[in-house]
């Protein structure tokens, strides 16, 4: 069973760039065997910076309206399967720059994921239970970030549960990377839809990483011609526990993985986990915010930053002329 511990962050956004320039301790993950001794050019340089958020673990920082903010959500695990779970659990949006809390909202609500369109903030998630894991995910939205409408956005079907989500905007509207724990516990599918509010499951597509293994945890983007999925893979030899896979795809049936892979590996102080990977592009560096901890008992929030905007630093984990290794989405 999926259980991790989701308690009340307290982020503030450090823009160390004095530290950046000057740190010494880059981030390191060995990249496998047959990767080593295909790619030429450097490893794309993350740091980790010195810090974290205290207890969390999904969230989203986004820009709203010039602000650099944060969704994240808050749900006590120990009450899991009792009368109190799901009164638990809320998502909330905070400041990045003063740490104050500006909204909260969607309680019941977990796996809090952020899409900003125009003046409108999107916000999906799934809902809890008491004593049934999670069920199907919502959409929230709001233009004040403080009256909150609701709708259903994704069904669950066939016995399955959801989880995690992620959405972008490419060539053809909308579309929406959804984890769910069948066929294989975990994986994901895929939505599109032209307003953010209706949206069809595309069939026949289930990502289950290269071996119908553990691929938990999406964290969608598009910079044409290719969609970029950062996810969640089990623990890999020569890592330390949960680790995170990065792919990309023209078509969301044939996927690349980086010859870099994994991108992120727990480090000290770290736990055993480098998990829910999400990321957004703050005055031209790119900020990836992840989850610590060891998926039970404990979990904090931590940041790497990567020096160049988003489209550089998904580019860069795809060096020109290397062979990679390609898996595909569809469904057996």
């Amino acid at each position: 069973m999926r259980q991790r511990t989701r308690l009340r962050g307290a982020p503030v956004l450090i823009l160390a760039l004095l530290f950046c320039l000057h740190a010494s301790g880059t981030l390191r993950t060995t990249p496998a065997a047959a990767a080593e001794k295909q790619v030429s050019a450097p490893r794309p340089k993350l740091v980790k910076l010195p810090f974290a958020f205290g207890k969390g673990m999904e969230n989203t920082p986004f820009v709203y309206e010039g602000r650099p903010l944060i969704a994240m959500n808050h749900r006590d695990d120990t009450k899991n399967n009792t009368d109190g779970y799901k009164k638990s659990m809320y998502l909330f949006i905070r400041d990045l720059q003063t740490g104050e809390e500006i909204g909260r909202f969607g309680e019941g609500h977990s796996f809090v994921s952020v899409f900003v369109n125009g003046k409108e903030v999107n916000v999906f998630a799934s809902e809890g239970s008491n004593r049934d894991w999670f069920q199907s995910i919502y959409r929230f939205w709001s233009t004040d970030l403080k009256t909150w409408k609701r709708q259903l956005a994704i069904p669950l079907e066939g016995g399955e549960h959801l989880f995690n989500c992620s959405v972008c905007r490419d060539g053809q509207g909308y579309v929406m990377a959804y984890e769910s724990n069948k066929p294989v516990q975990f994986c994901f599918k895929f939505a599109r839809s032209k307003d953010l509010a209706t949206w069809e499951k595309l069939g026949g597509l289930v990502f289950t990483g290269a071996k119908r293994e553990y691929s938990a945890c999406p964290v969608l983007r598009y910079f044409a011609p290719y969609h970029y999925v950062i996810y969640l893979h089990a623990a890999v030899p020569g890592h330390n526990g949960w680790v995170s896979f990065l792919a990309r795809s023209k078509d969301l049936t044939t996927w690349e993985l980086s010859p870099y892979n994994p991108i992120l590996s727990a480090g000290t102080g770290e736990g055993k986990n480098n998990s829910d990977v999400d990321l957004f592009e703050w005055e031209g560096n790119t900020y990836l915010y992840y989850a610590t901890g060891d998926q039970a008992t404990w979990g904090a929030v931590r940041v790497a930053m990567f020096m160049g905007p988003m489209k550089a630093f998904f580019e860069s984990h795809f060096p020109e002329g290397v062979g990679m290794i390609k898996v595909s989405a569809k469904a057996e």
